[in-house]
């Protein structure tokens, strides 16, 4: 199965502004993006661009809240239940005006003074209540584990953390984000864990460790986990989600040309 890759305009083409990355996508070669956050450009804005350049939206984030002052979402929050239904309404607004088919719900940060089942209740919870309404609207959610080196308060940080909310919603439209960079970082053993969790993975994120540049520039052979991914017969997408080491379309080199689209 040829795999699908979809351009992460919140990281590739850093040297131009927001909107007039997904031009430069489309030049690129690829018909498929994710990014972010898209709260302060408006979905208007945002779904001219893609039709202008006739590409289709994989993924986006939710609200993190107040993200310069330290939040990284609030799904686990027991005191923030209205501050994630409202960030989590805007998202899904966004996501059907914009035909997203995946929203990154994003966990949240440890609370020093909640018990960490505590906090893993307060995500069943919420998501029990927003599962269904994504559902409704055709949309898959997706908890991503985060690395403790990079944040190191966050709730989530190993696969199995991620797989165990996966597990105890056991509801069709809440799925795993993998990220690769993450999970190195975190643990490492790629290959085995994907094979593992495949049936609950919705999304796929790729960057080099260290320094989170594009394959090729770190310690992960990206050859082996695409072969790997490709033998399984993973259907979903695999963003860009790196920091270029240069000038964007340069280190795209390691993908090629007519491997960019999804068709």
């Amino acid at each position: 199965m040829a795999l699908k890759f979809a351009a992460n305009l919140s990281m590739l083409y850093p040297d131009r502004p927001f909107l007039d990355r997904f031009a430069a996508a489309r030049v690129a070669g690829f018909d498929a993006v994710e990014f972010l956050f898209p709260y302060e450009f408006g979905y208007t804005a945002i779904r001219q661009r893609l039709e202008e350049s006739e590409l289709k939206l994989m993924l986006f984030n939710i609200s993190p809240g107040d993200y310069g002052a330290g939040d990284r979402g609030v799904l686990s929050h027991p005191h923030r239940r209205d501050d994630f239904r409202r960030t989590f309404d805007e998202a899904l607004t966004y996501a059907e005006h914009l035909r997203s088919p995946r929203l990154h719900v994003m966990v949240g940060n440890r609370l020093p003074e909640m018990t960490y089942e505590a906090q893993f209740d307060t995500v069943l919870e919420n998501l029990g209540w927003a599962a269904p309404l994504a559902a409704t609207a055709g949309i898959t959610l997706v908890v991503e584990p985060l690395n403790a080196t990079d944040q190191p308060r966050y709730l989530i940080h190993s696969t199995a953390e991620g797989m165990a909310i996966v597990q105890a919603m056991n509801h069709p439209h809440v799925r795993l984000q993998y990220d690769v960079y993450h999970a190195q970082m975190t643990e490492g053993n790629l290959i085995t864990t994907i094979r593992q969790c495949l049936p609950l993975i919705a999304h796929i994120q790729i960057s080099d460790v260290p320094g989170r540049h594009e394959p090729g520039t770190g310690e992960i052979n990206y050859p082996a986990v695409f072969a790997a991914l490709e033998q399984v017969g993973y259907p979903g997408y695999i963003g860009l989600e790196y920091h270029p080491s240069g000038e964007t379309d340069q280190t795209l080199a390691w993908l090629p040309f007519d491997r960019r689209r999804s068709l």
